[in-house]
């Protein structure tokens, strides 16, 4: 079977539109790449960083569309935490809640939630500023 120049150029046109249309047609999303693996040996020789002494612990639970953030703060000094939430749905608000301030030995429970799916949900934490009385 012998190709002529009109095949050709239609198939050529055909492929190009069809290399080309899918990455123009597709949203911009943000696309985190993985962190690079570091080799056993890097790891080993390089020591972790130690989590800062004023960070609370908190534990994230997310259930359908509700995210709860449950933070107990063991360190003396205070800690300002505040749940973050990404939805899934472009047009759903994305949340980001009022900062609370967690003293020594402080518990509190931040909840939140989108109109349908979430797509993820973080805690942030920020070091309280002392207090004038202190």
């Amino acid at each position: 079977m012998r190709t002529n120049w009109r095949s050709a150029s239609i198939l050529a046109t055909v492929t190009v539109l069809l290399w080309a249309t899918p990455t123009a047609s597709q949203p911009h999303r943000r696309i985190s790449q993985p962190a690079a693996q570091p080799s056993s040996r890097a790891a080993e020789t390089q020591p972790t960083l130690p989590r800062p002494v004023y960070q609370a612990e908190c534990r994230l639970a997310v259930e359908g569309s509700r995210a709860t953030a449950y933070c107990h703060n063991p360190y003396p000094q205070a800690d300002l935490v505040r749940l973050h939430i990404e939805c899934e749905r472009w047009w759903d608000i994305d949340v980001d809640t009022a900062p609370v301030e967690l003293g020594a030995a402080g518990y509190a429970q931040l909840t939140s939630r989108c109109w349908k799916e979430i797509r993820s949900a973080w805690v942030s934490h920020r070091p309280a500023a002392p207090s004038a009385g202190t």
